[in-house]
């Protein structure tokens, strides 16, 4: 497995960017669940469909969806792989941070994000598709976590953090974000 990002940072406007994970060996098996009913994930309904994932997946912002589907589509036919695609590309809305509208990733993005992407520690927080990310009124990004199991196969996820609102912010049961002194 190799993680690759693309940061966009220019003026004040924009921070945005992408990021692609990469799986050693496609395709293989995938499932999916939804935590809450917002938010696009493109080419989802294959992987429904199939239980298969065929290629890398993209994580961008809400504007940026198209052009990394694409991107990642013509990559996959430069490296020969075949006449049908339908890649997984993941949305989060970094509309407040970012200058969203002027639709800043672009196919080269993708390509060096995927020309980037390696194995080992990942770069996490205001990265990629992170950098322009809100969380409980916090400036939130990308994180990762991992476990091994018993039987030895290590479990992990990358996780793009842009959600709630700071009164909702509860840590280990004690609901810190409706504190007066946060």
């Amino acid at each position: 497995m190799r993680v690759g990002h693309t940061t966009l940072v220019e003026g004040e406007a924009v921070r945005t960017g992408v990021t692609v994970v990469v799986p050693g060996e496609l395709p293989l098996f995938a499932g999916a669940h939804r935590l809450n009913g917002n938010g696009e994930l493109t080419g989802l309904e294959w992987v429904r469909e199939s239980g298969l994932l065929t290629t890398p997946v993209g994580i961008t912002n809400t504007f940026s969806v198209g052009v990394v589907r694409d991107a990642l589509v013509a990559a996959q036919h430069r490296a020969g792989r075949g006449a049908w695609h339908l890649p997984v590309v993941g949305e989060t809305y970094d509309g407040v941070l970012n200058d969203i509208e002027g639709m800043h990733v672009r196919a080269e993005h993708v390509d060096a994000a995927l020309a980037a992407a390696s194995g080992g520690p990942v770069a996490e927080g205001a990265v990629g598709g992170g950098t322009g990310m809100i969380c409980h009124g916090f400036k939130g990004g990308i994180g990762t976590a991992s476990r091994a199991t018993e039987d030895g196969y290590v479990v992990g996820v990358l996780v793009q953090a842009n959600h709630g609102r700071r009164s909702r912010l509860t840590i280990d049961g004690v609901p810190v974000g409706r504190s007066e002194e946060h």
